[in-house]
C-alpha cells in the first residue's frame, strides 16, 4: 500500500510493508524541486534514517530498473550555449 500527498513544495509518497512476514516500518518518500529525500525509521538506533538523492541520481535509478548487470553513462541533455 502507498499513498500520495502534495504538499506548497513538495509530492510525498509513503510506502507501507504491509505483506512482509517480518514487517519494515514505512518508508518516506519526498520528492522536492532539486532533490528527493527517503526516510525510514530504525528501530534499532530508535532514529530516523535519511537519504537525499539528487535528480540526476534520480534519473540514473529509473534508468536502471529495468536493465542488465553492467556499468551505463546515462545521455544527459546538453546545454544550450
Amino acid at each position: 500500500m502507498f499513498t500520495i500527498e502534495h504538499e506548497f513544495d513538495a509530492t510525498v509518497v509513503t510506502l507501507v510493508d504491509d505483506a512482509a512476514k517480518h514487517r519494515q516500518d514505512d518508508i518516506t518518500i519526498t520528492a522536492f524541486d532539486d532533490c528527493v529525500t527517503i526516510e525510514q525509521f530504525d528501530t534499532r538506533t530508535d532514529r530516523m534514517q535519511k537519504i537525499t538523492l539528487s535528480l540526476a541520481q534520480v534519473a540514473d535509478l529509473t534508468a536502471s530498473l529495468n536493465l542488465p548487470e553492467g556499468v551505463y553513462l546515462r545521455n544527459k541533455p546538453s546545454t544550450p550555449t
